[in-house]
């Protein structure tokens, strides 16, 4: 049976990679969060810790020789990173750094989530794994350090790009820009969504079937997101179009318009197609991942 470690296991994609894997009785599997297990029942067994605590880590992996490791914790909130850059690196970066150390002294593979953020958005096209990262706010620069540390230390490892994740959160989970606006226009109030960057929207489904398309994969990057490039505007629209509420509420602005403290890149869709031919990933349309928010 082979063991797997799931970080940040209590987090909107590190639960639905565990839920995920679950339904296959091949797996063995270990949760890790922070807070106390958000969702007791399922197949798993389940550890208290934070990835910045070195030892308790070192002693899980060691207990439990996984075959692999999957790595969702972050502080991803750009603004909250933007203004806490300790915090950040020692999270995203250090703690990645000798988790990448750990799984290399223990045989396993590591499987680690970043974001499109690496890239400054400064393109006409989706961007690929080839293509050069050049982020332009600290949690982008974070995840992308996170990238090269991983790809210096580990023998069997894989970098998973992910964005704008939405889908049906759990209670104690964050929310996501589809829920956002759902919940806002459910309670008929305005609300303000950039129209000039765009994205590739994924359904956090999509991450988990991904994810266990990479567990046996070839080292390296790979776009797992979804297929459709649209800009956030679009994604509202969309949004309030699928569970028919009043689209009059969207109040498109620019992102000058918007006065965010925090730069964000203005195109930072992701091209899918290395992760097609070599995976065999096929992701759902935008439309049927609201479906489960229903």
């Amino acid at each position: 049976m082979k063991k797997i470690i799931v970080i940040g296991a209590n987090g909107f994609a590190g639960r639905r990679i565990l839920d995920n894997l679950s339904t296959y009785s091949y797996y063995s599997l270990i949760g890790i969060s922070l807070h106390p297990d958000i969702r007791e029942t399922g197949r798993h067994q389940f550890y208290i810790s934070n990835l910045t605590d070195y030892q308790t880590i070192d002693r899980i992996i060691k207990e439990i020789q996984p075959k692999i490791v999957i790595n969702c914790s972050a502080l991803s909130a750009p603004d909250y990173c933007e203004q806490h850059h300790e915090e950040t690196f020692a999270l995203n970066v250090a703690a990645v750094e000798h988790l990448a150390q750990c799984c290399e002294q223990c045989g396993c593979r590591l499987i680690h989530l970043s974001s499109d953020f690496v890239f400054d958005g400064n393109t006409d096209r989706l961007y690929t794994e080839e293509d050069l990262p050049a982020p332009i706010n600290y949690y982008g620069l974070s995840k992308y350090l996170s990238e090269i540390i991983i790809a210096k230390t580990c023998s069997s490892y894989a970098i998973v790009r992910v964005v704008v994740v939405y889908g049906k959160n759990l209670q104690g989970q964050h929310g996501n820009i589809v829920q956002l606006v759902k919940n806002r226009l459910e309670s008929r109030q305005e609300i303000k969504v950039v129209s000039d960057q765009y994205r590739t929207p994924t359904w956090v489904q999509d991450i988990a079937e991904g994810t266990k398309l990479l567990l046996d994969s070839k080292s390296g990057i790979y776009h797992i997101c979804g297929k459709e490039y649209m800009s956030i505007k679009d994604i509202a629209y969309r949004t309030a179009a699928f569970f028919h509420l009043d689209s009059s509420l969207i109040l498109p602005v620019t992102t000058a318009e918007m006065h965010e403290t925090t730069p964000r890149p203005f195109n930072s869709g992701l091209n899918i197609e290395k992760a097609i031919k070599e995976l065999g990933y096929q992701p759902h349309s935008f439309e049927e991942g609201l479906e489960e928010i229903k």
